[in-house]
């Protein structure tokens, strides 16, 4: 298992950002994949997660109404998180992280994670 994220980097506050999670060595169904993120200091937060099973949706209260997870419909292993008007306390780095089965919010319940992206919102 395998989970590889791309797409971060350095963005102006306002701006957007779409972060990818690729997947191998399983398949996304009945698997929960979840973005986490950890700035300096700070604890490591829940962004985001989609339950592959049913396609279930969950967000943090700090990115609703501005984030986006999705799963490419053509790429069936490729899991993303689109990122809309992007604030300097997004600023951290951004992990992708899975499970069997459903979404749960703490993140000692997911077994396989990725390598993280950095994503930097500041002017």
């Amino acid at each position: 298992v395998l989970l590889v994220e791309s797409g971060g980097g350095l963005v102006q506050p306002g701006g957007s950002l779409r972060l990818s999670c690729a997947a191998s060595g399983f398949t996304l169904d009945y698997h929960a994949i979840a973005w986490f993120r950890q700035a300096p200091g700070k604890e490591r937060e829940t962004v985001s997660c989609i339950s592959n099973n049913d396609g279930t949706l969950y967000y943090g209260d700090s990115v609703k109404g501005r984030f986006a997870t999705s799963r490419d419909t053509t790429k069936d292993t490729v899991v993303y998180l689109q990122m809309n008007d992007l604030k300097p306390e997004d600023t951290a780095v951004y992990y992708c992280a899975t499970r069997q089965g459903w979404c749960q919010g703490t993140s000692v319940l997911y077994d396989y994670w990725g390598q993280g992206t950095q994503v930097t919102v500041s002017s």
